[in-house]
């Protein structure tokens, strides 16, 4: 006990200036290795666990269609609408900070409603027709697509710094790599071309969505602005699918029932396990485990969804995609806070 509390004191001293560098301090260098250790360590269980739950939602939304038989586009819209209404109802009522209401009547109401439309309204819109059309293999891959776009529209819209020949090499090498995964996405794959277009819109809202919250974060705290965008945007949603309200007795069946709430839980756990961890640590550091999100989605969704099975396309052009977010996140500053 006494040897532990002399190394916190002298990695103390380091900090605040009292000691010398750790150059030739073994034991100082020794511990400052290990708490290193730990806090990756500490990054990755909670990334993984954030991963595990995103990539959870593409075979349950492939079942609740299975058990649905949803075939009208506003059946889908209902089921979206419904999930995403309650999840912003337990961000803002559990999970964000006190006085929500308060938080919001300071926003700037105009970023904020365009922040829901493409981070809610849009991306989901695209995401759940693009399920319905194509394989959760496929879309697990594709929802990455969010870094690639960042790189391209950031500098446009927030006057970061320019892609540089590295960046255009990645996003090429990533494009090639989208191709081949669309050529030959492997069985239950429905129609990967319009599918494939349908995840990159949605993602690409996804993203927009995001660079639109670089702005509004300064009038509202993240917590608060998702939770009023996946409320307001699962009513617009809902308000879409309301041609199909005959059918809003299938959310008696428990199954869906419950599946829906699981899918809203989901998304609120997720995001608050994820947004946590951006309040304590740079995104940089959070941006390299990012190849872990569509990993877990293209695995679940294989061991899951027993209609579908990966081609060599996936393993191909996926390898080369979770290569590129790799090296995207070692060149660039990419908001690492997804939401599924």
């Amino acid at each position: 006990m006494d040897c532990r509390w002399r190394l916190y004191r002298r990695l103390s001293d380091y900090e605040s200036g009292l000691a010398p560098s750790p150059d030739g301090d073994i034991l100082l260098s020794v511990t400052i290795f290990m708490l290193s250790l730990a806090t990756h360590a500490r990054i990755l269980g909670i990334v993984l666990i954030c991963s595990i739950l995103w990539g959870s939602a593409f075979p349950t939304i492939k079942y609740v269609y299975g058990i649905w038989e949803m075939e009208s586009i506003a059946t889908r819209f209902l089921f979206a609408g419904v999930r995403f209404t309650i999840a912003g109802l337990l961000v803002l009522l559990f999970i964000s900070r006190d006085r929500p209401l308060d938080r919001l009547r300071r926003a700037d109401w105009r970023l904020l409603a365009v922040f829901t439309l493409f981070q809610t309204v849009g991306q989901y819109l695209f995401f759940y027709l693009a399920l319905s059309t194509s394989s959760g293999i496929l879309g697990s891959l594709l929802v990455s697509a969010g870094s690639f776009w960042w790189v391209l529209l950031a500098p446009l819209l927030l006057k970061s710094p320019p892609p540089t020949a590295k960046h255009y090499a990645i996003l090429v090498m990533c494009a090639i790599g989208i191709s081949i995964a669309v050529y030959a996405p492997g069985a239950g794959a429905g129609r990967p071309l319009l599918g494939g277009a349908l995840f990159l819109c949605s993602s690409l809202s996804g993203t927009l969505g995001v660079i639109v919250l670089q702005p509004l974060s300064k009038t509202i705290d993240v917590t608060t602005a998702t939770g009023f965008s996946l409320f307001a945007g699962g009513l617009v949603l809902t308000l879409l699918g309301l041609p199909a309200i005959g059918e809003a007795t299938a959310f008696t069946d428990l199954r869906i029932a419950g599946t829906t709430i699981y899918l809203a839980i989901v998304s609120a756990a997720a995001f608050t396990l994820w947004n946590g961890l951006t309040r304590q640590y740079p995104v940089n550091l959070l941006a390299g485990y990012r190849f872990l999100i569509p990993l877990c989605g293209v695995l679940q969704s294989t061991w899951f969804i027993s209609t579908e099975s990966p081609g060599a396309g996936i393993y191909i052009g996926g390898s080369i995609v979770i290569f590129g977010i790799v090296l995207l996140s070692r060149l660039s500053s990419i908001p690492a806070r997804p939401i599924r």
